[in-house]
């Protein structure tokens, strides 16, 4: 089923989602913008100029020319266009891209600012698959910005930036694919139950059931098999692949139940591409 997301919400989200990157270039100096983050091979320039990248794309602007045939680890189609726009702007200073970020984040949101709440709904291709809404793919879109902003933060040993309303935006994307994180990744094995507690900004718990499938369930008719507790950010982190889990067993997160298998699923919450 399409997934419906309220436009207006979704709208503010991502003005200040834009407005918070901006404010975190503005004085950076080409050492800053240099550093490394937590993706392999990408800088904190790298990053802002991924968001230039898909921004730019979401406008209709025509990919750079860029050759990335020396770049290995790519695993699908969508990597291998990221990384185009990546490498396009590699030569530029950072505050040259920082400026390109200016432009395309004014464009995006003015022809956000233009859009209805039927022009979320209308059919949209997204990251998730084909068969969503345009609402869901900028659900997307602010969870994938607020997750750079973090990588960014990071590795300029900036505090997290625990806005409360974009921390339980941006949780709306791995908790929808808890399921799948639950019975395919860590494999959760048929007749357990899981219990996910985040604490933090947001403080909040998803029940997983595994049955005939993995599902989130409102209940459970008793005891969870296994659990985790975490901080949400590092919840976040966790599920989008940023960092392995192992460092914090037992300390940062905390485990429930059968240990074994809690440890099992924490150590395979990433699911982003």
């Amino acid at each position: 089923m399409a997934t419906i997301v309220p436009r207006d919400p979704m709208v503010e989200l991502l003005h200040r989602e834009l407005s918070a990157l901006d404010d975190l270039g503005a004085g950076l100096d080409e050492s800053d913008w240099k550093r490394p983050t937590c993706l392999p091979g990408w800088t904190v320039q790298d990053n802002l100029a991924h968001v230039v990248g898909t921004e730019s794309m979401l406008l209709g602007d025509p990919p750079p020319d860029a050759d990335i045939s020396g770049i290995t680890g790519l695993a699908n189609p969508v990597a291998e266009a990221n990384e185009v726009w990546v490498e396009s702007m590699r030569p530029l200073r950072g505050e040259d891209v920082l400026a390109r970020f200016r432009s395309v984040a004014a464009r995006r949101l003015e022809a956000l600012d233009a859009m209805t709440q039927a022009d979320f709904d209308a059919p949209s291709w997204t990251p998730a698959g084909p068969d969503e809404t345009y609402g869901r793919f900028m659900r997307i879109r602010h969870y994938d910005c607020f997750l750079h902003e973090a990588d960014m933060r990071e590795a300029l040993d900036r505090p997290d930036r625990v806005d409360a309303d974009q921390v339980a935006a941006a949780l709306l994307e791995p908790v929808s694919g808890l399921g799948y994180i639950v019975g395919k990744k860590a494999k959760v094995p048929s007749g357990s139950s899981v219990r996910i507690h985040v604490t933090g900004p947001v403080d909040a718990t998803y029940l997983v059931e595994v049955r005939d499938r993995a599902a989130v369930v409102d209940s459970l008719d008793g005891p969870p098999t296994a659990g985790i507790e975490l901080d949400a950010m590092l919840f976040l982190r966790l599920t989008g692949g940023r960092r392995p889990a192992d460092a914090h067993l037992g300390t940062d997160i905390a485990l429930e139940g059968d240990e074994e298998l809690a440890a099992q699923l924490a150590r395979h919450l990433a699911f982003t591409i």
